[in-house]
């Protein structure tokens, strides 16, 4: 055995035991780099890594083209690295649709958020539910740069109307900053609000996510009931 691989073993097996609390960045980095490099020492390859993004969080963000870009770093690797935020978002989504009601304002901000884990672009969903709360679907609607998206009040409307729902709720992210919501952000909620209700849909909130944290404009005190088209 060599020394690498007595490395690999003790680290495999004090993760099974501790789990990932203890880990240094650099640890989870080696750890998850020995599943598709074989019998090469990983742990300059994660210091590569971080030195290049800066944390462990924006190495699993980082773009597939970014992170092939790094020494000791091909594509398959960077596929796998670009895969754990992917798989964790989908875990955590599929997780939450398992409550099929979401009753309150809450309910809905804690199952939203699910759906932004990892992402380091604004994106926009929209959650509709029927009559009783009961969750029809929750789709995205539109996807853009690191700080703006372009968002179609039609496909809002039309997404709404496509699922029957009675109430919808309206999400988005602000990656790498603050669940504050800008002038820009009220308004568009305001212009979708109105558009909502002359089809007889109730828009009920528009939740802002960004990280942990996320923001509900309807608990904030914002109205959508007086919402009238521009």
């Amino acid at each position: 055995m060599s020394v690498h691989d007595g490395h690999r073993k003790r680290l495999k097996q004090r993760f099974l035991t501790e789990g990932l609390d203890q880990f240094t960045d650099v640890q989870v980095l080696e750890l998850l780099l020995f599943f598709c490099i074989a019998r090469r020492d990983t742990n300059p390859i994660a210091h590569n890594l971080l030195d290049h993004f800066g944390s462990l969080s924006q190495v699993l963000e980082a773009p597939v083209e970014e992170l092939c870009k790094v020494e000791g770093i091909g594509e398959n690797t960077a596929v796998f690295l670009r895969l754990v935020t992917q798989v964790g978002r989908y875990y955590m989504t599929d997780r939450a649709s398992k409550a099929k009601v979401l009753p309150t304002l809450d309910s809905c901000a804690r199952y939203l958020q699910t759906f932004f884990f990892g992402r380091n672009v604004e994106t926009v969903y929209l959650l509709c539910l029927d009559a009783k709360c009961k969750m029809l679907c929750c789709k995205k609607i539109s996807e853009g740069d690191v700080n703006s998206t372009s968002l179609s009040v039609r496909k809002v409307v039309e997404t709404a109307l496509n699922t029957n729902a009675s109430s919808v709720v309206l999400a988005h992210n602000h990656p790498g900053g603050m669940a504050i919501p800008s002038d820009a952000d009220i308004q568009t909620t305001m212009h979708i609000a109105a558009a909502l209700k002359a089809v007889d849909v109730n828009l009920i909130d528009h939740i802002l996510v960004a990280d942990d944290d996320y923001v509900s404009l309807a608990q904030s005190g914002y109205s959508f009931t007086d919402a009238q088209i521009m």
